[in-house]
């Protein structure tokens, strides 16, 4: 009855929390009993538990309650690696290294001490977040756009001597970063069973920080992190401003650098753009391979929507796509892979439901607001604040009369982009910096072009900025 109960409360919780959310915390969840108002639940750790109490307790519960399930409230209790279905999972902690499979694989004898017996307490859980199989190196597609990031990932999951430390990918929303990461990950495991991987997101690593300091184990937490052999960060920008985590980011880092382990970090810029972290951080993340995710290009996005066509008519038998409809989707859904991928995932779905071909037709009718949004057009005014909010300048300076460095060279980068990312006309563009003449546009437009070819950092800043405001 419990099986029942549960798939009806994840059917639910799925279409609650989104996609991500389900599959990263809800998905490895079991539930155990329902016994006096307590629903008991099963989690791979402790750590799992805590955050799945702390973030999805409400939404679980309010899920419960719809399935005619209710209950006061959430135990959380971990389970053995290997549990049969139906077992009873155990009340004590998971072992590091035990947990599901998805960060590490030591075997008996990385356990066990020196002497050959285990030592007691030398083993704590690992406080990652759950790997997708999905996000392989297998079903990564590489193109133009992400080909550099794909070969360092590569090069970095193949093991060996340390070249690079630490690797660190950017990039917009969308464009590969977790999927490499999580991809490194798998192919380290695979390798070589008997390292330890941690993958977590900055906000985890903050979490597991503070939870240390608030139960006085902030000894056991800088002895957890320093043990293992490779540390993957995502969005690290996130500790941004965060004085305290970025003081205990900083020493673990050291701490593995100094003991040549592996470290992969990713963000959505370059650590020099990213405000609010520590010069010394910027520094120590400057100091490998640095790679940039480049937004997606056309061949790349119907690459990627080959292979979804190839995963799906394995779950749609029968299913006919009409040709012309994926060179479509890619030609106009251009925002970020996640995107594409979503359309494409509707799109399937509907064509099952009605039982149709998927013709450009039905996509059209189909995705009619996806394709609205991705028609959706960059305005001057967006431009100019966006450009303002990069340099911090006051946007009335940046379209005002004055002249010095620190404004001119913003407002021609903003007069760049108003030319190449909106239909006006160079005449209205200058009304819209006030009331400029069109041949002062014209300058300022050829002067950042020229500077483009030698200012590395401009070139930079003009790529993050279309990201921006395409995203």
């Amino acid at each position: 009855m419990s099986d029942v109960v549960w798939r009806a409360v994840c059917d639910d919780l799925s279409l609650r929390l989104g996609k991500n959310n389900y599959l990263t915390w809800i998905e490895p969840l079991r539930l155990v009993a329902i016994e006096g108002g307590v629903a008991r639940l099963a989690v791979p750790t402790t750590f799992f538990g805590d955050w799945v109490a702390r973030h999805f307790a409400d939404a679980i519960r309010a899920a419960l309650g719809a399935c005619g399930a209710g209950a006061e409230r959430l135990e959380f209790i971990v389970a053995r690696q290997g549990m049969p279905a139906g077992a009873q999972p155990s009340d004590r902690p998971a072992e590091a290294g035990r947990e599901t499979g998805r960060e590490t694989g030591r075997d008996a004898g990385r356990e066990a001490g020196r002497d050959g017996t285990r030592e007691a307490g030398a083993e704590a859980d690992l406080p990652g977040a759950p790997l997708d199989a999905r996000f392989t190196f297998e079903s990564f597609v590489v193109g133009k756009p992400n080909e550099l990031a794909h070969a360092a990932a590569r090069r970095v999951a193949e093991g060996g001597a340390v070249t690079f430390n630490p690797l660190f990918l950017y990039g917009g929303v969308g464009l590969g970063k977790t999927h490499l990461m999580h991809a490194i990950a798998h192919e380290v495991v695979a390798r070589s069973p008997e390292k330890r991987v941690l993958y977590l997101s900055a906000e985890q690593f903050m979490y597991r920080f503070i939870q240390a300091l608030r139960d006085k184990q902030i000894m056991d937490f800088k002895e957890l992190f320093r043990s293992v052999d490779v540390l993957m960060v995502d969005d690290v920008q996130f500790i941004a401003g965060k004085d305290s985590t970025q003081e205990e980011f900083f020493h673990t880092f050291n701490a593995l650098v100094d003991q040549n382990k592996q470290i992969v970090i990713s963000a959505d810029r370059a650590p020099g753009e990213i405000k609010g972290i520590q010069e010394r951080i910027r520094s120590r993340l400057q100091c490998g391979l640095i790679v940039d995710l480049h937004p997606t290009d056309y061949e790349l996005r119907l690459g990627i929507l080959q292979q979804k066509v190839e995963f799906y008519r394995g779950q749609y038998q029968g299913l006919k796509i009409a040709g012309g409809v994926l060179e479509f989707l890619a030609h106009r859904i251009t925002t970020n892979v996640r995107v594409l991928e979503g359309a494409l995932t509707r799109l399937f779905a509907f064509a099952s439901l009605v039982g149709r071909e998927i013709t450009l037709e039905l996509a059209q009718d189909c995705l009619a607001d996806i394709l609205r949004a991705s028609d959706r057009k960059v305005t001057i005014d967006e431009i100019q604040r966006q450009v303002a909010e990069h340099y911090n300048i006051r946007l009335a300076d940046l379209i005002g009369p004055k002249r010095m460095r620190t404004i001119a060279r913003p407002r021609q980068i903003a007069m760049y982009l108003s030319k190449h990312m909106t239909p006006r006309s160079l005449p209205e563009i200058g009304r819209r910096f006030g009331g400029r003449d069109h041949t002062t546009i014209m300058h300022g437009v050829r002067k950042i072009e020229e500077m483009m070819a030698t200012d590395s950092q401009l070139a930079d800043d003009l790529q993050l900025l279309r990201r921006m405001l395409e995203a």
